[in-house]
């Protein structure tokens, strides 16, 4: 039977997928759903078809392909900067190895000395300042947005600009064109960074895309809007995970401990991947359009029609995370979650988020070991409004 495609977690378990999605789990593993527009899509609902079809070459992420089941209220024009995310191969591989080499492992942790270095002196501002404090205002959105500013180029003292307009182009209810506008805004601002960069290149990946537009592979809008979609996902999604998984460690106090008291990198890469699993942070599920028939799971995925794969409830299918995958546990073995994605188009910058969360997750609760909440977890406002799952406020103490 169709059913409105549900979206909103429960207010009572604020870490949980929408109860909805978990039972459409349970009764199959496609079914089709409306959404906002009259749209029928189809509903990926299990692990295994997620990943089999997140790796099917004849499923593309083209925005503008008819039959992308994106609903008129969420629609975002390719201008947003969202980039070569929304580009098939050929021209998605070609752009996204433009900048891969600045996201490799190894090049990620050359950085890691300064990654903890930033998180030390946000801590040490913590710990002299007043208390109660917002974690998310005071550590969880100052520690990636430094660190993409860095990689990218981008001033930081121009944090509030980018960040303001990042809430509003994420937000899922946010009128479309106040959405479009921020879109434009952060478009402009990065057109002008690469403008001058032109003039005056610096050591930074900007300055690398500047190359390639002198070298007539790249156009400097293109380069723009990559700048756009770097700066918007390498500060968005790691800042909500620092604090909704600081708030998912405090409301299980014994998982927190087992972090805090472990000096093992293995134990802190392995609660990093578990958090991923468990709170999966982009909620909107990942969207694709058929280009050809695809028979999967006893059904057929007609070409043209729409496809929707929320990780979350893959991440909680318990044939692909056994032993209680509602639990947090952060002995579990989680490294093959889905929370970055599957296929070509998997998170780009997975190895630096994965870095700056286990720099995070291993040096904040050992430096403040009596951290806890400074209010009740009913008066947090959780982002039930955002494409990228958080809390906008997070008030602790010590």
């Amino acid at each position: 039977m169709l059913q409105d495609y549900p979206s909103a977690r429960a207010a009572g378990c604020p870490f949980d997928p929408p109860p909805n999605l978990q039972a459409l789990r349970e009764q199959a593993p496609l079914v089709r759903v409306r959404l906002e527009d009259g749209s029928t899509p189809w509903l990926v609902t299990r692990y295994a078809e997620q990943k089999a079809l997140l790796g099917d070459k004849r499923v593309s992420s083209d925005v503008t392909k008819p039959g992308y089941p994106m609903p008129m209220a969420n629609g975002v024009p390719r201008s947003s900067g969202l980039s070569f995310i929304l580009m098939d191969d050929p021209e998605h591989a070609r752009q996204r190895r433009m900048v891969s080499a600045s996201f490799t492992i190894k090049r990620v942790e050359a950085m890691r000395p300064g990654v903890q270095q930033i998180v030390d002196d946000l801590i040490d501002r913590m710990l002299a300042g007043p208390k109660p404090v917002d974690l998310v205002k005071a550590f969880a959105l100052p520690v990636p947005s430094l660190v993409i500013c860095q990689l990218l180029g981008v001033p930081y003292d121009d944090h509030d600009f980018f960040q303001d307009n990042s809430k509003v182009l994420i937000n899922r209810y946010e009128d479309p064109a106040a959405r479009t506008a921020a879109a434009g805004r952060l478009f402009e601002y990065l057109d002008r960074l690469v403008g001058a960069k032109l003039d005056n290149p610096g050591d930074d990946l900007l300055s690398g895309l500047v190359g390639r537009i002198q070298d007539g592979e790249l156009s400097r809008t293109d380069a723009a809007q990559m700048g756009v979609l770097m700066l918007i996902a390498g500060h968005e999604t790691t800042a909500n995970m620092i604090a909704l998984g600081t708030l998912a460690l405090l409301e299980n106090p014994d998982q927190l401990a087992v972090l805090r008291e472990s000096d093992d990198p293995e134990v802190v890469a392995n609660a990093v991947e578990e958090l991923l699993r468990y709170l999966n942070i982009t909620h909107n599920g990942r969207r694709r359009v058929a280009t050809e028939d695809i028979e999967i799971a006893g059904q057929v995925i007609r070409a043209g029609e729409g496809v929707i794969m929320p990780g979350d409830i893959a991440n909680r299918d318990p044939d692909a995370f056994p032993d209680e995958p509602d639990r947090l546990d952060i002995h579990r073995n989680a490294r093959h979650h889905v929370a970055f994605g599957f296929g070509v188009h998997q998170c780009l910058g997975q190895p630096l988020a994965r870095m700056e969360l286990q720099v995070v997750y291993s040096t904040l609760y050992r430096r403040i070991p009596a951290l806890r909440l400074a209010t009740d977890i009913d008066k947090i406002p959780f982002k039930h409004d955002a494409s990228v799952y958080g809390v906008y406020e997070l008030p602790v103490t010590w």
